[in-house]
Parts: C-alpha cells; sequence; structure tokens
C-alpha cells in the first residue's frame, strides 16, 4: 500500500510517501524565519507561504520517493491531507494539493485529523511504523494550538476526556518566551535557558483544576507576567525591560517545571482512574527534555513519545493515519476542511 500524504495545518508545508509502513519520503518546509518577527504565526502570511512552497516541498518528497512527474494513474493507493484542526487558509491550500494529485491518479482522497497524527506518530522508528501502538492506553496531545487527553481504545476509537481551556502548553511556552524577550519558537528557547538555570527559583502555580482533567495555562503565563512586572515595572515589556541572563534561567526553569508538572500529573492521574497502564505523548511540546523524563520518572506505566523528529507537524504522520484507515477498510472520500475539527475518532 503506497499513500501521498500533505500537511499544512499551521507553519510546516510537508508531503511525504509512506510505503508498507515504511517512509520513502517526508518533505517539510517550516516557515519559522518568516513568523519570528512577528513571535508568533500570522495566517494570512502562513497561508501563502504553503501555497508559494507547496510545489518544491511535494517535487521533494516525490523526488526523494521515487515517483515520475507528471504522476501516472494508481502510481498511489490513496491521497491523504490534514482536514483539520487548523489555520482555514492554509488547510485549503493541502485540500487542494491533495484534490489536485487524487484526480490525477485516480485514487480516493482520505482527509484525516491531524491530531490523531501526532498520536500515531508515536509508531515510527527510524523511518518505519515499526512500533504499533496497543491499546487501550491514554494520549497525551501536547502542542502549540493543542493540549487534550484522550482514552483510546484502539485505531479511531477515541474519546476525549479532557482539553485546554484557555492557552494551550506551547501557546504559554511561547508567550512565556515572548515575555522574557527570548525569539519565536519559544518552547525550545525555554527549555534551553532553563538549563542553565542555577540557584534558588521562583515559584510558579501548578494549574490542576481539581475536579476535571481539563487544562488551563493562561494563568500560569500571567503568573510570569506579574513577577516580571514587581521586578521590572509595570510596563517592561513596553519598555523593553529584561532581567539579567541568570534571572532569566531561573524564571525559565520555574516555568517549565510548572507546566511539565501539570502535563504528567493530570495525564497520569486519568490513566490511574481508568486502569490504563499505557501512556503514549505526541505533539511539538512532546519534544521538551524535561517533560519526556519525568515521563520517564513515572512508576508503573509504559510511556511512548513520538521520535522528535515527527514532534512537530509532518506529512509521514497523516500518510500512516490514513493507512491505518485503509487496513480496516474505514475510510471515505474527504472533500472538506474542518479547522474546528474536534472529534478525533472515525465516522466511516
Amino acid at each position: 500500500m503506497r499513500v501521498l500524504a500533505f500537511e499544512t495545518t499551521c507553519d510546516e508545508t510537508s508531503a511525504s510517501v509512506l510505503e508498507g509502513g515504511s517512509l520513502r519520503s517526508n518533505a517539510v518546509y517550516t516557515q519559522i524565519e518568516l513568523h519570528r518577527k512577528y513571535s508568533g504565526v500570522v495566517p494570512e502570511l502562513a497561508s501563502r507561504a504553503h501555497l508559494e512552497k507547496m510545489p518544491y516541498v511535494l517535487g521533494s518528497a516525490l523526488k526523494q520517493a521515487g515517483l515520475k512527474v507528471p504522476l501516472k494513474k494508481g502510481c498511489v493507493d490513496a491521497v491523504a491531507f490534514s482536514r483539520g484542526p487548523g489555520l482555514p487558509g492554509a488547510l485549503m491550500v493541502g485540500r487542494v494539493a491533495a484534490g489536485a494529485a487524487a484526480e490525477l491518479i485516480g485514487a480516493p482522497l482520505v482527509g484525516v485529523n491531524h491530531l490523531e497524527g501526532h498520536l500515531l506518530a508515536c509508531e515510527f522508528e527510524k523511518g518505519r511504523a515499526s512500533r504499533p501502538l496497543e491499546f487501550p492506553l491514554l494520549a497525551l496531545i501536547v502542542s502549540g494550538g493543542h493540549t487534550e487527553i484522550w482514552h483510546a481504545k484502539g485505531y479511531g476509537d477515541y474519546k476525549v476526556l479532557g482539553r485546554t481551556r484557555d492557552d494551550a502548553a506551547g501557546e504559554a511556552f511561547d508567550k512565556v518566551a515572548k515575555l522574557l524577550g527570548l525569539p519565536y519558537p519559544g518552547g525550545p528557547e525555554v527549555e534551553r535557558e532553563a538549563a542553565k538555570a542555577k540557584g534558588p527559583c521562583p515559584e510558579f502555580p501548578r494549574p490542576l483544576l481539581p475536579g476535571t482533567r481539563d487544562f488551563s495555562f493562561s494563568g500560569l503565563k500571567t503568573a510570569v507576567s506579574y513577577y516580571l512586572a514587581g521586578r521590572l515595572g509595570t510596563d517592561f515589556y513596553k519598555r523593553k525591560l529584561r532581567l539579567p541572563p541568570a534571572d532569566r534561567a531561573r524564571v525559565c526553569r520555574s516555568f517549565q517545571d510548572a507546566a511539565v508538572e501539570t502535563l504528567v500529573k493530570k495525564t497520569s492521574d486519568a490513566a490511574r482512574s481508568l486502569g490504563l497502564t499505557r501512556i503514549a505523548v505526541g505533539g511539538g511540546v512532546s519534544a521538551n527534555g524535561a517533560l519526556r523524563e519525568a515521563f520517564g520518572k513515572l512508576e508503573g506505566f509504559e510511556v511512548r513519545f513520538s521520535e522528535r523528529a515527527y514532534c512537530s507537524d509532518n506529512a509521514a504522520m497523516v500518510a500512516l493515519c490514513a493507512m491505518r484507515r485503509l487496513e480496516a477498510g474505514k475510510y471515505r472520500n474527504s472533500v472538506n476542511v474542518a479547522p474546528e475539527l474536534d472529534e478525533p475518532g472515525w465516522r466511516g
């Protein structure tokens, strides 16, 4: 089975060819430099960049996979794309590219949930989907735009137990980095700074929201802002006042500790309440070393992370989602994007 896939949900343009569970290619163009001066993703610029770069990314993926252009009828068994959740304009670029390819090749068009892709990315190892997930399990999807806990009973059989009520974890990392004067994307910058911290660190709250499996990171971000205002003055950001490097590192360490502890505790508590011993963690924030270390210290759980190469958005995970559906015979031709898609399970 050979699948051609497209990923354009946010600020990565990606195309991939998956054949028999082995990646023939996974080309990714990232827009980080484009959005860095704005300290975040600008949707209109992202859509235009996807449109501009798609021909080159697709061409690279096809070349790596040994597929000749123009594509011939039957050269792939299915064409897949992320139909949501994501930025509307960005999603449409992927949908149009995938639809054109499917029409040209005469293959079914399969739209998949981008967040399911982050979960199934845990199956990749050295370019092969050689680590099939064992169900049931608890899934933590933690990225720039989403933080969710799922009860996964099997492929396509997912129930959302909790999700963020405001800022996602990755979004909070980016916003705290911006407050501290660190470049975008903020997650890797905060992690690097936190590793430099020495001595006592300030204490920030753990937003555990007792009695619910939902998340809320906006208060933690605000606590950092109040701390900086107390140290530098209420107009610190407008005046571009910054902490000394040593103090900045300690703030990053304290914020990261609070975010990681919250993610690990809420996930492990949910797993225990359901009697589950397997946990899978996917999404861009799952590349964070402190998060991986904290989950690794949990006793009584088998925790699976995706390899770092597949943590950020990529078409390989989209192709794998489509392949699992094709294997199960549970797919339908998809024509619409769904920017607010919130149902991760399969529906036909």
